[in-house]
Order: structure tokens, then C-alpha cells, then sequence
């Protein structure tokens, strides 16, 4: 005979809490540890095969460097070299401000020469993801959420730039001035840190660098973007690299998909390319199997608009279409982030002299903006706030000038990094009352009494020196 028992009550063990950062000499000079550890560095692929002589700029120490002058005010070599002199990076190379008494910054510029452009973009991808990986409230059911999106950065006619980025034309008979390259990044949507990002002129799309960096991805991804992404493409090298993808699709593509007018719903469909749709080579041609979900948004005050989303993740049940159109409301960061990069980081226009240096310029970018986010990152699982409600501005401000006392820093200041994450986790946006109204893209022409310079500067030179003689 057996005897019943009562079910025993289930009590769910605590979790344990995030570990908090410590602060140790390794782990700041190694940007913070988590994000780049000098071992996974000094391992990455690029390095392999290289020989590098006994110098006073290390591989280490100058891509420690190129973070720097990002995260300084003063974005010149002079001011590597005067915090290098002052003992900036002794902890990574104690010979450096010892030996490093001459005035001439020829030393770090040969140094950032001989490092390899894909040194960085290996880098920036063991970074990127090791924030996001860094918590599980950076992941979506286990997922990377992936952004993507495009935009440009322009470049000086110097050196090899116009044949690799040429200038974009306009509509003006005289000929362009400046070089665009064009750049694709792909950011984090819960930590906002910059995962890859892929670079090339104006005639490759987007969509062919967004390939590239899809076709790189290792782990459990989901690809989100906007109506641009949403083209056979990006599906079909998401499928070829065991990924999954979030997008947008147009009304028209969205019609044509589903064979009929657009209506609310979730519908199992294949995605059928066209002989119009680009496709990604080396990629199996076969049809994506997948879902289409159609919403209608209608706010007052707004012309309804339909929201058409094909996403490769199958499973109705265990990712609704719900959660899956709340997931998309998370795009808008890209915007942000991207905002972030130019502006904050002043990485719209990149003063180089060549095109490898302009590669290499705006992938340190990007290692320095992620530097940021890790540290905000780290501020809010300390103290128990969402990372994307910190204000990334204020942020950046604290620490940067965090970082320019670590010159010849002792046990105090290193100690002074929990207190550097209080103040970094009080820099919260602002809640408004009321939402912002519309705001035109224009800005207010300001007068001047110079003319505007057209053609190539040595030309005006010369003019001006005929106007001399002739007077």
C-alpha cells in the first residue's frame, strides 16, 4: 500500500546576482577585461604569422591608442604622445614613457600603419559580442538581436581615397568635392554595441555589405531591419549562415508574398524570389520557408499604415506574432546608435590621408563607442537600471575624463571605479511630459563674407597667386 503525500511546493532558487566589476590595473588597460582580454587579442587570426620586433608601440599598446584618441578631446598623435610620455600606457609596455623621449609622433604613426586593418574588425567582433553575451537581459529568448542599418562618412580627396571611396555625384555641373564611404553596421538592440560592420564605396548596396556581415556571424543571431533589409537577400544569407531574420517588407512585396490583399494575420508563406531579386552568391537558390504577420497601425492624428513582417523563426507558439511586432518597436535604436557614432563620437567626417587609414580610423571608432556602452552596460547591472535608458552623452562625458587621469594613476584613482559606475548609472534620460513635435531636416544658413571654394584647393592657390602678380 502506498501512502499519498501532498505535492511539495516548488520554491524557485534565487538567482545569483550579476558579478560586479572590479577594478585592477590588467583589467582597465585591457579595456575593461570583458570586452577585450589581451590574451583573445593578441590570439585573433590577423596577428598570426606577423612578426612584430621589440618596439615601443606594441600591437597592444597601439590599438589601446587609436581607442584613445576617440575617447580624448584631442583627437591628434601630439596627444597620444604626451599621455604616452606621461605614463598613459606603462601598465601595457613599462618601457614605453621611459624610452619614449623624443618629440616626433612618426614612432605611433609607423605603429598604426603596421597594424592590420583586420587586427581591428576582429577585434570590434570578439568585443561586440562579448557585451552582448555579457548579460541575459541582452538577449531576446536567447538570441542576439542584431540592427542593421547603413549610412556614410565623408573623406578628403587625399592620397588613394578617391579611387577606392569616389565622390558621389550630384546635381550641381561642377564636379563633387568630397569622398563617401559607404559603412554597414550591425548594433546590439539591448546593449547597443556595435557587433561587425562592413565598408566599401558608394556602388555596393547595402544590402551586399549587410551579406558579408551575415555570412560572419557564428552563434544564435536574429537579423532585424527595415524595409531596405527586406529583400530576398538578406533572408537567404540569413538561411545560409543558420541565422534568423526579423524584416520589414513593403506593401507591394508584402502583396505579392501573400498572393492577395493585405490583411491582419499570420500567415505561413514562401518566399519565392523574383528574377528581379538580388541574390547572395554562393547561397542556395531554394524558396525561404517562413511567416508573414500583417498589422494594421492606426494612430489618431496618422494615416493608417500596414506593417508587414516576414520572419524566419517558424514557430508560431513559442514566438508569437505579439512579441514579434513588439520586438520590431527595438529598430528605432539603430537610428540612435548610428547618431551616436557621427555625432558624439564626431565620426562624420574622418580627417585621413588614406583609404586604409580611413578602414582603420572608423573600426577604432567603433571599438571606443563600444568601450562606452561596456561601461554602461556594467553601471546598469550594478545598480539595477536598463542600459539603453542611460543617456550615452553624459556617459561618454564621465568617462573620458575618467580615463585622462589614469596617467600615472595610483591605488586610488583605479579604486575610484565603482564610484565611476554610481555616476554613470545616475545619467538617466530625461522622462518628458509630453512627446517631441516633428522637426524639419534643415538648419539655418549662416551668412558669410568668404565665397564658397569650388574645385580643387591647389587650383585656388594658384589663382590667387596670378590675382598677386598681376597687382
Amino acid at each position: 500500500m502506498h501512502t499519498k503525500y501532498p505535492p511539495k511546493k516548488h520554491t524557485p532558487k534565487p538567482q545569483p546576482a550579476p558579478p560586479s566589476p572590479r577594478a585592477t590595473p590588467a583589467q582597465l588597460w585591457r579595456c575593461f577585461l570583458l570586452t577585450l582580454p589581451s590574451r583573445a587579442v593578441l590570439r585573433l587570426p590577423a596577428l598570426q604569422g606577423l612578426t612584430f620586433y621589440e618596439r615601443l608601440f606594441t600591437p597592444l599598446v597601439t590599438l589601446w591608442y587609436f581607442l584613445f584618441q576617440w575617447l580624448h578631446a584631442d583627437h591628434t598623435l601630439d596627444a597620444v604622445l604626451t599621455n604616452a610620455q606621461a605614463g598613459g600606457a606603462d601598465r601595457l609596455n613599462p618601457k614605453l614613457s621611459a624610452n619614449l623621449t623624443s618629440a616626433s609622433t612618426g614612432p605611433y604613426s609607423d605603429a598604426r600603419q603596421r597594424l592590420p586593418e583586420a587586427f581591428l574588425a576582429q577585434a570590434l567582433r570578439l568585443q561586440g559580442e562579448r557585451i552582448a553575451r555579457q548579460s541575459p537581459t541582452t538577449l531576446w529568448q536567447g538570441f542576439i538581436v542584431a540592427l542593421l542599418d547603413g549610412s556614410t562618412v565623408r573623406l578628403r580627396p587625399l592620397g588613394n581615397i578617391p579611387e577606392q571611396f569616389p565622390p558621389h555625384g550630384n546635381q550641381a555641373r561642377r564636379p563633387p568635392y568630397w569622398c563617401l564611404m559607404r559603412v554597414v553596421v550591425a548594433f546590439c538592440a539591448f546593449s547597443g554595441a556595435a557587433l561587425d560592420c562592413a565598408l566599401g564605396s558608394c556602388h555596393l548596396s547595402e544590402q551586399a555589405l549587410s551579406g558579408e556581415i551575415i555570412l560572419r556571424m557564428v552563434g544564435h543571431y536574429l537579423l532585424l531591419g527595415d524595409r531596405n533589409f527586406g529583400v530576398f537577400r538578406i533572408v537567404q544569407a540569413a538561411r545560409h549562415a543558420g541565422q534568423q531574420a526579423l524584416v520589414r517588407l513593403t506593401d507591394v512585396r508584402a502583396v505579392k508574398l501573400l498572393g492577395g490583399a493585405l490583411r491582419n494575420g499570420d500567415f505561413a508563406v514562401q518566399w519565392q524570389p523574383t528574377r528581379h531579386d538580388k541574390r547572395q552568391p554562393g547561397c542556395a537558390q531554394d524558396p525561404v520557408s517562413g511567416r508573414l504577420i500583417l498589422q494594421r497601425l492606426e494612430r489618431p492624428g496618422f494615416r493608417p499604415q500596414w506593417l508587414c513582417l516576414f520572419t524566419t523563426l517558424s514557430d508560431s507558439a513559442q514566438y508569437p506574432a505579439a512579441a514579434l511586432v513588439q520586438l520590431y518597436g527595438q529598430r528605432w535604436q539603430i537610428e540612435l546608435n548610428l547618431r551616436y557614432v557621427k555625432t558624439q563620437m564626431q565620426a562624420a567626417q574622418l580627417e585621413v590621408r588614406s583609404a586604409a587609414m580611413a578602414r582603420k580610423q572608423w573600426l577604432a571608432c567603433l571599438l571606443a563607442y563600444n568601450l562606452i556602452r561596456a561601461a554602461m552596460l556594467c553601471a546598469a547591472l550594478k545598480h539595477g537600471a536598463p542600459p539603453l535608458t542611460l543617456s550615452f552623452s553624459a556617459c561618454r562625458r564621465r568617462l573620458e575624463s575618467w580615463l585622462c587621469k589614469l596617467a600615472g594613476a595610483g591605488p586610488k584613482l583605479l579604486a575610484s571605479w565603482g564610484g565611476l559606475l554610481a555616476r554613470l548609472a545616475q545619467c538617466k534620460r530625461p522622462k518628458r511630459q509630453q512627446p517631441r513635435p516633428s522637426e524639419p531636416r534643415a538648419k539655418r544658413h549662416i551668412r558669410e563674407s568668404f565665397p564658397r571654394l569650388v574645385g580643387s584647393r591647389d587650383l585656388a592657390r594658384q589663382k590667387l597667386e596670378k590675382r598677386a602678380a598681376k597687382s
